[in-house]
């Protein structure tokens, strides 16, 4: 049975324009990867756990932020690691510069049984949505659209 992991996409309108907010992995692998790299906050969750409560709970735990309100459904995608994540949208707002994660071991280099302590989440940011699609994980860039779509039958 393949891993699954829930998450949130926080939006807001700015300036009549719809933007979210993405966060960027921590740690040495991607200390110099942008474009591509940028997810919403997500993580495992296990059999017994409900997925939108995992979802909240690990956007907490990646941002320091609390997810309230309404939840839109964004369905479930496949990672290329055959991972599958289910997502939520809903409004809201942040001060990125506010943004505190959770830490995690990760072996650094690789297969040097050398431990180091990241933060999951090194920075988190607001994008419009064009420029999201370019920074978004490729798997996740779906989800703008469809949320784009949900928004614009809600005028």
């Amino acid at each position: 049975m393949p891993k699954r992991s829930a998450g949130l996409l926080m939006y807001r309108k700015h300036n009549e324009t719809i933007e979210v907010f993405l966060v960027h992995p921590g740690g040495p692998f991607w200390a110099k990867k942008d474009l591509g790299a940028w997810t919403i906050p997500k993580g495992e969750y296990g059999p017994e756990e409900d997925p939108l409560a995992a979802a909240q709970r690990e956007f907490h735990e990646e941002t320091g932020f609390t997810a309230i309100g309404a939840f839109l459904s964004l369905g479930t995608m496949r990672q290329a690691s055959g991972k599958l994540v289910t997502a939520w949208a809903f409004p809201g707002d942040c001060d990125p510069a506010q943004l505190v994660s959770n830490t995690c071991m990760v072996e650094w280099p690789p297969r040097s049984k050398r431990q180091l302590e990241i933060p999951e989440v090194d920075q988190g940011r607001w994008f419009g949505l064009e420029d999201a699609a370019g920074r978004i994980r490729k798997e996740q860039a779906a989800w703008l659209s469809l949320l784009r779509e949900m928004l614009s039958s809600e005028e």
